[in-house]
C-alpha cells in the first residue's frame, strides 16, 4: 500500500521528464508561414533601423541657429522622397518618415510654425535633435536582432521583415501521438453503450499541444487488448517525438498500456503530491529517430488538463529550445476564497480580477477533476501548497494560463 510520504512534487517529475531531451533540428521556412514558431537561429542586423535620420512628425527642417526667424522655404520632403543638402538660412517642409536633408538638424511641428506664402516663421525654442528619428535608434547593424529560441510573434515578425529577411530558420515542431485509452470511452458521432463516454480529452489536449507549438500526427483509441496497445504504441513512437496517452496510469493498475510501455521500453510511475492529478507514467519509447518520450496523462479531464499544462508545456518547450514554454508564468495576488489542504498541493482553477491593488483570485466552487467546465473560464491555476490553511485575503500565487507563450 502506498503511503501519502510516498508522494512527489511536481518539480522532481519535471526535472525526471526533461532530463537528457535534445532540442530538435532546425528547417528553413518562407516569412510568411513563420508566425508561431521557435527561431532556430540567432538572427543578426542587416541594416540600421531607421537605415537614416528621419522626420518623427509632419513639419520644417532647419538647423536649430536658423531658429528664431523667418526662413525661406526651399523643399517639400516626403516620406521615400530624394533630399538635397539644405543652404544655410533656409528650411525644407517634410512629412513624417521624411529622409533629414544635409544641412538640418531638427524639425518643428507645423502646428508651430507661421507660414506666410514660401516663408515660414520658426519659434526660437528650438533645438538640436528635435524630432528625429536617428539611424540606427532601433536596430544597428551588425548587433543581435533576434535569439534562437524566440517564439515568432507578430513584433518578432515584423523585426525580422524590416532587415528585408524572407525565409527564416526554425525548430521543427515536435510531434505527438495522443492515444485514449479505455473501450468505456467513444469518439465523439458515435453511440454510447452502457457505461461509455464520449472523448473530451483527444480535442481539448491536441488544441493545447498545438498551442504549445507541437503537431500532432497520430490520433488514435487504444482497445483493452495487451497485443493491439502493444502494436499501437510501437507505431506511434515510429511517427513521433512524444506520445501521451490519457488514463490507465494509477500506480500499481495492471492496466496494458502499463506492460506494454514496459516491454517497449522504459517506465517510470509517478505519484505526485498534486490535485488534480496524482497519478503520471513517464517513460520512454524506442521510434523512429530514437526514443520518443512517454507521457501517461490521468484519464479526468480536468487533470489532463492539469497535467498538459504542467508536464507537456514544457517538455515541447525543450525540444523546441524555447525557454518561455519552460514554466508559466507567475502572477501573485490576493485570495478571494478559504481552502485547506492535506499532503497534496492543490492547484485550483481560478479567475483573476485585477485593480489598483493587484490580482485577485476567485476559485470556481466545483474543483472536482471531473467538471472541465471550470476549465474554460479559468484564467490561472492558484497554487496552494501541502498542508496549508487559506483564507480570504492571504497571499497565493496563481500560475498565468492566457498566454500563448
Amino acid at each position: 500500500m502506498h503511503k501519502d510520504g510516498d508522494l512527489k512534487p511536481v518539480a522532481a517529475a519535471l526535472e525526471a521528464l526533461l532530463a537528457d531531451v535534445a532540442v530538435l533540428g532546425n528547417e528553413t521556412l518562407p516569412m510568411e508561414q513563420a508566425a508561431g514558431r521557435v527561431l532556430g537561429e540567432t538572427v543578426t542586423a542587416r541594416l540600421d533601423v531607421p537605415s537614416f535620420d528621419n522626420s518623427a512628425m509632419d513639419g520644417y527642417a532647419l538647423h536649430h541657429g536658423d531658429a528664431g526667424r523667418a526662413l525661406p522655404i526651399r523643399q517639400r520632403i516626403a516620406a521615400g522622397s530624394p533630399v538635397q543638402p539644405l543652404a544655410p538660412g533656409s528650411c525644407a517642409r517634410i512629412f513624417t518618415g521624411g529622409e533629414i536633408p544635409p544641412g538640418a538638424d531638427c524639425v518643428v511641428m507645423q502646428e508651430r510654425v507661421e507660414v506666410t506664402g514660401d516663408t515660414a516663421l520658426i519659434p526660437a525654442d528650438v533645438a538640436a535633435g528635435d524630432s528625429i528619428r536617428r539611424r540606427g535608434r532601433d536596430v544597428a547593424r551588425g548587433s543581435t536582432l533576434l535569439e534562437a529560441g524566440r517564439r515568432l510573434e507578430a513584433a518578432a515578425l515584423g523585426h525580422l521583415a524590416g532587415q528585408g529577411i524572407t525565409e527564416v530558420e526554425v525548430r521543427r515542431r515536435p510531434r505527438v501521438a495522443l492515444l485514449s485509452t479505455g473501450d468505456e470511452i467513444v469518439d465523439p458521432g458515435k453511440p454510447l453503450g452502457p457505461g461509455q463516454l464520449y472523448n473530451s480529452n483527444r480535442p481539448m489536449l491536441c488544441r493545447l499541444l498545438e498551442r504549445f507549438g507541437a503537431t500532432p500526427v497520430m490520433m488514435a483509441s487504444i482497445p483493452d487488448d495487451p497485443v493491439a496497445t502493444r502494436e499501437i504504441l510501437a507505431d506511434a513512437a515510429s511517427q513521433a517525438d512524444i506520445v501521451v496517452t490519457t488514463g490507465g496510469v494509477s500506480v500499481g493498475e495492471e492496466d496494458h498500456v502499463k506492460a506494454a510501455v514496459e516491454a517497449l521500453g522504459r517506465l517510470d510511475l509517478w505519484r505526485l503530491a498534486i490535485r488534480p492529478g496524482k497519478p503520471l507514467a513517464l517513460g520512454r519509447i524506442p521510434g523512429g529517430d530514437g526514443e520518443a518520450r512517454f507521457v501517461g496523462l490521468p484519464g479526468n479531464p480536468v487533470s489532463s488538463f492539469v497535467g498538459a499544462w504542467l508536464f507537456l508545456r514544457p517538455l515541447v518547450g525543450r525540444m523546441s529550445g524555447c525557454t518561455s514554454l519552460a514554466s508559466l508564468p507567475e502572477i501573485p495576488a490576493r485570495s478571494g476564497f478559504s481552502t485547506r489542504t492535506g499532503p497534496r498541493a492543490h492547484y485550483m482553477r481560478v479567475t483573476l480580477r485585477f485593480d489598483d491593488q493587484g490580482a485577485h483570485a476567485e476559485a470556481f466552487a466545483d474543483q472536482n477533476s471531473a467538471v472541465l467546465s471550470s476549465c474554460i473560464e479559468a484564467d490561472a491555476l492558484a497554487v496552494i501548497p501541502p498542508e496549508t490553511r487559506l483564507s480570504p485575503g492571504d497571499r497565493v500565487t496563481c500560475l498565468w494560463l492566457r498566454s500563448d507563450a
